[in-house]
């Protein structure tokens, strides 16, 4: 993993295969040296002058501080980061940045400006039919919309979370589809509904049930027992 640092003739590569890791161990949820990894990222791209790498790396960076509780600091850093990607001319993995950003401005309670930032991914994979993370996206404006007050709207984006995850065999976004409808559904009184919605999909895991998605659909899941 530290070719990155180890190997100058390697370092480019290197620089794949970090960025690589570091979207995987966010995605996870699970990496406590998410920072530390990001700002080797930012280090070595900016040594061998590989900008769109760097947004990349200072984007990660501002959601650890996010995570850390900086949201002020995090979303500064979210911001530059995505217009220093955009800036190389890149739009791959922009419907991912923008949902972060989307997140940190959720957590300031800035609803609008994230349902702004998600309606703006959202565009994006209907250009360029980058869709491997719109079922995330339709959930999360779900979540937003709902606190809004609009639980039809939230349904339907709920659902259509549910659907693309399912088509893309994206088991754990799935899951979490399912969770935030079944718990729509409890709270609408549907309680037999919202445990037939969940327990065929958790059932489905058979490892990994310490990890935040598997032990919020288990608990839910008690709940409704």
């Amino acid at each position: 993993m530290l070719q990155i640092l180890a190997y100058g003739e390697d370092r480019a590569h290197g620089s794949a295969v970090e960025i690589a890791e570091v979207r995987e161990k966010l995605r996870e949820r699970t990496d406590s040296h998410l920072h530390e990894r990001a700002d080797q990222l930012i280090a070595v791209t900016t040594e061998q002058r590989l900008p769109h790498w760097g947004a990349q790396g200072t984007i990660y960076r501002g959601w650890t501080k996010v995570m850390n509780g900086d949201v002020a600091e995090g979303i500064s850093l979210l911001r530059s980061g995505s217009i220093a990607y955009r800036a190389t001319g890149a739009e791959a993995g922009m419907p991912h940045f923008s949902a972060l950003l989307a997140r940190a401005y959720d957590i300031a309670g800035q609803s609008e400006e994230a349902v702004t930032l998600l309606d703006d991914a959202l565009q994006i994979i209907e250009r360029t039919e980058e869709r491997w993370f719109a079922a995330e996206l339709n959930r999360h404006k779900g979540q937003l919309l709902l606190r809004q007050g609009h639980s039809e709207a939230a349904e339907e984006l709920y659902r259509e979370a549910l659907s693309i995850a399912e088509e893309q065999g994206a088991r754990l976004w799935e899951l979490r589809a399912a969770v935030s409808l079944a718990q729509l559904r409890r709270d609408q009184g549907g309680r037999a509904e919202a445990r037939d919605l969940l327990a065929p999909l958790f059932s489905w895991f058979t490892e990994g049930f310490g990890a935040p998605d598997l032990k919020e659909a288990k608990a839910l899941l008690d709940e409704l027992a």
